[in-house]
């Protein structure tokens, strides 16, 4: 949590949620910051262009980022899986 990162690209083919997405902001090149998880995991509150937005935990988890410090992509999570370079899964 904290750790500013780049939005990627959506891993979700479908033409409505990426619609939603980017209707809410969530544009690739976009920075983001998880502020605060809830207790149970659902919902994400990130920051976002000024504003805070909630996700929902399924919802974040198609949304690939980069760590703006460093080469290497990473979540923004505190844990990582090979491979699943999302915004907020938690392996």
């Amino acid at each position: 949590m904290g750790q500013p990162v780049r939005v990627l690209r959506f891993h979700q083919q479908s033409a409505g949620f990426r619609h939603k997405l980017l209707a809410m902001g969530l544009t690739p090149g976009v920075i983001i910051t998880i502020i605060r998880v809830a207790p149970l995991g659902d919902p994400i509150q990130v920051k976002l262009r000024g504003y805070t937005l909630s996700l929902r935990k399924r919802e974040c988890q198609q949304i690939e980022v980069e760590a703006i410090h460093g080469s290497s992509q990473e979540c923004v999570a505190t844990h990582q899986t090979a491979g699943n370079h999302c915004a907020c899964r938690k392996s």
